[in-house]
């Protein structure tokens, strides 16, 4: 098998991975606190990072306090504030309308660069912000199937919004920090700030569900770790530009497993919602050059987080 081929592979499992996260959260939410949930998803994962480091011989970088600030803001941001306003936002909504407005991702995190970096906007990239919010309006204002509240599509959007910041801060990091160092970075920070709110919380007061327990455990070993090395061996193997375009498949796998999972129907308005966010995602591969490479972080699902999921 070819590289290149094994590479769109690799990228379409993770994104597939990705889009399952939000059927975890879904769970997660029915059964966990959002600072519990997000506390133990980064307990469990954390190790398994350490122990790719050793194997990988992978060393921590020595940033300066200026990068120190900016790794504590993004794990704020992206780690911690994707994953409870994912998990809130899922206690009111369905999983459905979450996978599309998820989607959304690349799009939004090209808005901030625009309005916060000041950026210029190429024509495609203004078409694909247009499309993005189309989808968003679609399954927001529309009736839809399902569980549907504009509150939890709400947090599901500020949640995106959270990941875009992650992706933005990382672009103003003066240390160079290889994938899976920043990673267990992420991962180690988000805990050490989720575990207050988490212990504020009391989850030890309420019956925890096993579902939700094991929702976290999934989340936090096939999204995160699985996720992290399939996204980077299919990265290595294909251009930027190419890579980008399978981002559109977290919200496709995400509707379709909400469907399939969980028994959720898929409204029309659901339908427009995502072949909006689809053609707005591919739109941005003609803003791309040819040759260009990822950054050397995803989003969350990343990871991912990001990480990837």
């Amino acid at each position: 098998m070819q590289e290149r081929t094994k590479g769109y592979l690799y990228l379409a499992s993770a994104m597939v991975l990705v889009g399952s996260t939000v059927i975890a959260s879904k769970l997660i939410a029915a059964g966990l606190p959002p600072f519990t949930a997000t506390a133990l998803r980064f307990a469990v994962a954390l190790p398994f990072f350490a122990v790719l480091m050793k194997l990988t011989g992978a060393t921590l970088p020595r940033p300066g306090r200026r990068d120190w600030l900016l790794l504590v803001l993004q794990a704020g941001a992206g780690s911690v504030g994707y994953t409870t306003l994912l998990i809130s936002g899922l206690k009111l909504t369905s999983a459905a309308n979450a996978g599309v407005i998820i989607g959304t991702l690349p799009v939004v995190s090209a808005a901030i660069a625009i309005l916060l970096l000041g950026e210029r906007p190429h024509r495609f990239l203004l078409m694909a912000i247009g499309l993005a919010g189309a989808g968003v309006l679609s399954i927001t204002l529309g009736a839809g199937g399902g569980s549907h509240s504009p509150a939890g599509d709400a947090l599901i959007l500020a949640a995106v919004v959270c990941e875009g910041l992650f992706i933005l801060l990382n672009k103003r990091l003066r240390t160079d920090i290889p994938p899976l160092a920043l990673s267990a970075l992420m991962t180690g920070i988000g805990l050490t700030v989720a575990i207050v709110p988490a212990l504020l919380e009391t989850p030890w007061r309420d019956a925890i569900g096993g579902d939700a327990l094991s929702a976290v455990l999934y989340y936090a070993l096939i999204p995160t770790v699985g996720g992290f090395l399939l996204w980077y061996a299919g990265s290595a193997r294909v251009s930027g530009a190419e890579a980008s375009l399978f981002t559109a498949l977290a919200p496709v796998s995400a509707v379709l497993f909400a469907a399939t999972l969980l028994g959720e129907s898929v409204g029309a308005n659901q339908m427009v919602g995502i072949g909006c966010v689809l053609v707005a995602v591919l739109s941005l591969g003609l803003t791309a050059k040819p040759d260009a490479r990822l950054p050397a972080a995803p989003s969350r699902k990343t990871a991912a987080s990001k990480e990837v999921g």
